[in-house]
């Protein structure tokens, strides 16, 4: 008797015939649910499954005598330019690398109310007033309530004249994508759409793993630009089994927090591009803006008190300035609390511990509160000595000495200051911005203030020459360090 039900991991889509508690594949613990399968649906996947049956070519089967059916050198393979199709929007069409694709599948991700579908109208509406077909797709939505988000939007001609279409039903969607034939589709969202042959419910690991392959498959048939959009998890990760971002050409991260204006687009997975782009944009009354100088605006709100810092940062292959802001205070509790937005915790913890012992400055009983302004999210190690300057900075109540400074370098284990990738362009934007002093690791260029350590660039920075010794619990750092100081000098004369 054929099988029936089929245990599927939720994490990596995975397909087991008895339940584990623990997936053989990814490791993962209760992630797998049994399913049931149609019959149409198992006798596929058996001719699928079948070595030698299943391989066709123009819908005729390849043999392995067939000359179409062999291995090609790379060398011999043509290479067709790709014939994008811009979005209209000049951040996006950089994270994609120049443009949709046809043909190519794009998921788009991001936190609910983040401005996913403010976005993907947008580009609909833009692909429309180009003269492009195009076709909305909304499965949470009625076709009212994406009408009333696009007379919001501020080019609202354009994006009223998108078809939508509001259905669950895979059936329905393929045969309207068929009989249409649009350039650029936008179906919000995967995981919503429910394939009839199969009896789970929708979001499932069987139906978004049916409903990606098959309109994959329509969309390489027709050449249809296709974006996913998808739900993420609580932990910000995509929802659904891993397969669906394999299934895909292009998986995008939209990030920012709902209270914030600002919103960053990145690139997980491009085969048709960089995966080190990112675009910025902001969040207004008639939609996405795009933020084409975000380092003027950022400089321009840094308050330079104590605990501020810019930085010079990279966003792949964009600098940027940001301001790193950090706060010190003494800590009522045993395990001091350590808070930060917009940065890696482990990063944070690492860096106290360097900051700690090669630079003599202990908040091991303190509250550490670091956050990057604007809500931008920084993921690369240049963000250390920004960091680092900033806690000793809020520790010690002193701002940066000198003229308006930025910095960048990477902490070693051992306290010294390591090279960073595109020290010239980071440099280039500081001095574009009024910052000429940037206090940066040695071999950085014309233009820096090289430091070899930690030590250096505290001193540079802050005028350190004299160590703070270990503070007492609930004393203010910055008077305590004036008061040893002028202890020792006392004690010396």
């Amino acid at each position: 008797m054929a099988r029936t039900t089929v245990h599927v991991c939720s994490g990596c889509g995975a397909q087991e015939a008895k339940w584990h508690g623990r997936c053989p594949t990814c490791g993962a613990w209760n992630t797998l649910v049994e399913e049931r399968i149609a019959p149409a649906a198992v006798a596929g996947a058996r001719a699928r499954g079948a070595p030698g049956r299943g391989r066709t070519r123009g819908g005729r089967p390849v043999s392995a005598r067939d000359p179409g059916a062999g291995p090609v050198r790379l060398a011999e393979v043509g290479s067709a330019p790709l014939q994008r199709m811009s979005t209209g929007i000049g951040e996006l069409d950089r994270v994609l690398g120049g443009g949709l694709v046809p043909g190519s599948l794009v998921l788009l991700g991001g936190s609910p109310g983040i401005g996913k579908s403010t976005l993907t109208n947008m580009v609909l509406g833009h692909l429309q007033a180009a003269g492009r077909r195009t076709l909305y797709v909304s499965g949470e939505e009625s076709a009212e309530q994406v009408r009333l988000r696009a007379e919001r939007l501020a080019g609202a001609e354009a994006a009223l004249g998108v078809p939508v279409l509001a259905e669950t039903d895979l059936d329905e969607i393929l045969a309207v994508l068929a009989a249409e034939r649009p350039e650029a589709c936008v179906i919000d969202s995967v995981q919503t759409l429910r394939c009839g042959e199969l009896s789970g419910a929708p979001g499932s690991v069987g139906q978004v793993r049916e409903v990606a392959a098959r309109i994959t498959e329509l969309a390489k048939t027709q050449g249809t630009a296709v974006i996913l959009v998808g739900h993420v998890t609580k932990d910000g990760a995509l929802a659904g089994p891993r397969v669906l971002e394999h299934l895909v050409d292009c998986v995008l991260q939209f990030e920012g927090e709902r209270e914030r204006p600002y919103r960053e687009l990145r690139a997980l997975k491009n085969r048709f591009g960089s995966t080190n782009e990112a675009g910025l944009f902001e969040m207004r009354q008639g939609g996405l803006v795009e933020v084409v100088d975000a380092s003027a605006r950022f400089v321009a709100e840094a308050t330079r008190a104590p605990g501020s810092v810019v930085l010079a940062a990279m966003e792949g292959s964009r600098p940027l300035l940001v301001e790193v802001q950090a706060l010190v205070a003494p800590s009522e509790l045993e395990q001091p609390r350590r808070v930060v937005s917009g940065l890696d915790r482990n990063r944070l913890a690492l860096v106290l511990a360097i900051l700690s012992r090669h630079g003599r400055i202990a908040t091991g009983r303190a509250d550490v509160f670091v956050n990057v302004v604007g809500g931008v999210r920084l993921d690369e190690p240049g963000c250390d000595l920004a960091v680092a300057l900033a806690v000793a900075s809020a520790s010690r109540g002193v701002p940066l000495a000198g003229s308006p400074r930025a910095c960048f370098g990477e902490l070693g284990l051992t306290g010294e200051l390591r090279w960073v990738g595109h020290p010239e362009r980071r440099l280039e934007e500081a001095s574009k911005h009024g910052l000429g002093e940037v206090i940066a690791p040695a071999g950085s260029g014309e233009g820096a203030i090289e430091a070899a350590t930690l030590s250096d660039a505290l001193r540079l920075g802050l005028g350190a020459g004299e160590r703070s010794e270990r503070p007492a619990r609930g004393a203010p750092r910055g008077r305590q360090t004036v008061a040893l100081v002028a202890d020792r000098a006392a004690r010396g004369a």
